[in-house]
């Protein structure tokens, strides 16, 4: 069984998991697959905004597909969230991203 299939089967099992939906997109990302990890962090996000470290992945899948609109908003949702949560980290490292893509 792969990592995919056995992450879908705990999804089946645990309903809307954040850290489960965050890890299929990541495997997802791998094999290529960016729609369906797209889609992953969109519906991760929709249900628990405060999963801040998607924001970073779903802002880098929207670069490497051109979408830099869509990934400066993502960023900037990101550090929205960041900040609520008090969250520097996360904070300094969207920050960082979006000037980056930014420049």
């Amino acid at each position: 069984m792969s990592r995919i299939e056995k992450i879908k089967e705990m999804l089946n099992t645990n309903g809307h998991d954040s850290f489960l939906l965050h890890a299929l997109a990541l495997e997802l990302i791998k094999l290529g697959n960016d729609e369906d990890a797209r889609q992953c962090f969109v519906d991760l996000l929709a249900n628990e905004p405060g999963y801040v470290g998607s924001y970073y992945h779903l802002a880098k899948l929207y670069e490497r597909t051109g979408q830099i609109d869509k990934a400066m908003a993502t960023y900037e949702a990101g550090m929205h969230q960041a900040k609520a949560a008090g969250d520097q980290h996360s904070m300094n490292e969207l920050r960082g991203a979006l000037d980056e893509l930014a420049d």
